[in-house]
């Protein structure tokens, strides 16, 4: 059975569109380019996104206790690289690679019966049980905290860490939950109409963080 990655779906996705709505060569489709949200403008480019997760690294290297027993866990999807480009940054530092797993808390979303009655399932993996160890779940955005919440459950499913702590790359506010991140990379106040896009190179092609307005929407 073949396996697809995040450029196969962004392939199949621009294949489906007219070519009057197909990106320019070498642009990067925004997974908000429709008639229902406007760009306002971009806050990170790619040189700052840089700046950011090396400080993070940092951050995060303050914190912990013992590398070899630490492990970074990705939330689908672009929790997964985040979690590789501080693994990056850290190895930088300190010469030591983090281990790497990647979470996809899909059917742990309180949300599941309004996703579609086949929703994309990525898989979980880990490279060894996290019991006992500290793990450290990355995401892109923490909005309402319960795409995190959903992880802490899914993370229960596998062991008993020592410890969990949160890495965002943004924190756009309006929780719904009492969760906070332990290290962030950059605060966004936002209104409720408000949509925040990230962007890796990985799997966008680039670097970015974009603030875009549903339109039509009141805050």
């Amino acid at each position: 059975m073949r396996t697809y990655d995040a450029a196969d779906f962004y392939t199949m996705h621009i294949s489906a569109l007219g070519p009057e709505r197909q990106p320019a060569r070498g642009r990067r489709l925004s997974r908000f380019d429709s008639d229902r949200f406007r760009l306002k403008r971009e806050l990170v480019d790619g040189a700052e996104m840089t700046r950011t997760i090396r400080r993070m690294a940092g951050e995060l290297i303050e914190r912990r206790a013992d590398l070899d027993n630490l492990i970074l866990v990705g939330i689908h999807t672009r929790g997964v690289p985040l979690a590789h480009r501080l693994a990056d940054a850290i190895e930088k530092m300190e010469g030591v690679r983090p281990l790497l797993g990647d979470l996809d808390i899909t059917l742990y979303r309180d949300d599941l019966s309004t996703v579609g009655p086949q929703p994309l399932v990525q898989g979980t993996s880990f490279p060894v049980s996290i019991h006992g160890r500290v793990v450290w779940l990355c995401d892109d955005v923490l909005f309402t905290g319960r795409t995190v919440r959903a992880a802490l459950g899914e993370l229960s499913d596998y062991g008993r860490p020592r410890a969990v702590r949160l890495a965002v790359l943004v924190d756009r506010g309006h929780r719904e939950l009492p969760i906070q991140a332990d290290v962030v990379g950059r605060k966004i106040p936002t209104s409720n109409t408000e949509v925040v896009e990230v962007g890796f190179e990985s799997v966008d092609g680039g670097d970015y963080v974009r603030l875009w307005e549903r339109i039509g929407e009141a805050p």
